[in-house]
């Protein structure tokens, strides 16, 4: 993770300076990180006095962010034309317009700047984008300490989680990442309880995330002699045991567990004719090239799309993409 630099940290406070009202915004189907980063802005624009809303297209499946879904609108409600120049749209763990999802709202139309960790994010002007840190929610915490100072307990545990969240709960972390932990350990001086945000991260999951995590270990299959795993949950599954809760992160650290596996996928059939795809690897498979092949991004060991297609025409595809960049 690099340091946010002095000249990073004025160009985000000459946005805020330029602004008097603010929308925050993050990815659509939101994760922990997601979710913490957004707050954790909020957290700087109350400290400033400016007033802001949140905004997340949804849906909230994950357990441990159920929690957070009545903060966040959907829309951005009437403005005026001097209204929208006035306001300053601030996205974060993301980079385009069209990753927030279903807003109702001129987004497009807004001053926006962008805070964003992913391999895939494009650098302009008004942004801070790392793609060496681990979560969003590590450059929030970087503002906010050098905007406001030392966070205090809520607001520490706000941006622990989201660093959490993105790291799994600091097993993706190597010892190149001091900067990370010396960063979250501040957090614990500020009251943050590592053993509570475990727990929040990991119960509460619904007995029907169980029953389908055993379907798709039972579909998952093998290839390019077991390098490659991929398995599906098809619409009748989404039908039988419902959207909430889903537990794929489950999948993937089982998965990788597996000897002389290097990577997996997990498709879904969202619709009749579009899929969302993840994809997790370990070590130096970088997923996010095969990502960007189907529409998506993201980092190097963790990525997802969303295309047109159904499963039995999409398997063959991405086992031929991986194909290219696994020996």
């Amino acid at each position: 993770m690099k340091i946010i630099s002095k000249s990073q940290i004025n160009s985000f406070k000459n946005f805020l300076d330029s602004h008097e009202t603010f929308l925050i915004a993050g990815h659509k189907e939101p994760d922990g990180d997601c979710i913490s980063s957004s707050i954790g802005i909020s957290y700087i624009l109350k400290h400033m006095n400016k007033p802001f809303k949140l905004l997340n297209a949804g849906p909230f499946k994950r357990t441990e962010i159920k929690k957070y879904a009545p903060l966040f609108k959907q829309e951005t409600g009437f403005m005026t034309i001097e209204d929208q120049k006035a306001c300053g749209l601030i996205i974060v763990d993301c980079s385009e317009i069209s990753r927030l999802g279903e807003i109702d709202g001129p987004l497009k139309d807004f001053d926006a700047f962008i805070i964003d960790h992913h391999k895939t994010a494009v650098e302009s002007e008004n942004s801070i984008i790392d793609a060496t840190s681990p979560a969003a929610s590590c450059l929030v915490q970087q503002l906010f300490e050098q905007l406001v100072g030392t966070p205090d307990k809520e607001e520490a545990k706000t941006l622990f989680f989201g660093t959490a969240t993105d790291t799994g709960f600091f097993r993706f972390l190597n010892e190149s990442d001091k900067d990370v932990f010396t960063s979250v350990a501040r957090l614990v001086e500020a009251g943050t309880s590592p053993r509570e945000i475990y727990q929040d991260m990991t119960s509460g999951k619904g007995w029907n995330t169980r029953k389908l995590l055993g379907i798709m270990l039972t579909r998952a299959e093998r290839y390019l002699n077991g390098k490659l795993v991929i398995t599906y949950e098809t619409q009748e599954d989404t039908r039988k045991y419902g959207q909430e809760g889903r537990d794929s992160d489950a999948l993937y650290t089982m998965m990788l567990c597996v000897e002389g596996v290097e990577a997996v996928v997990f498709v879904r059939q969202e619709t009749e004719h579009s899929c969302t795809i993840g994809f997790r690897s370990k070590d130096k498979v970088d997923v996010s090239v095969v990502a960007s092949k189907f529409g998506g991004g993201g980092h190097k060991n963790a990525s997802g799309a969303s295309t047109d297609g159904k499963i039995d025409t999409l398997i063959p595809s991405i086992v031929k993409e991986f194909s290219r960049i696994m020996s």
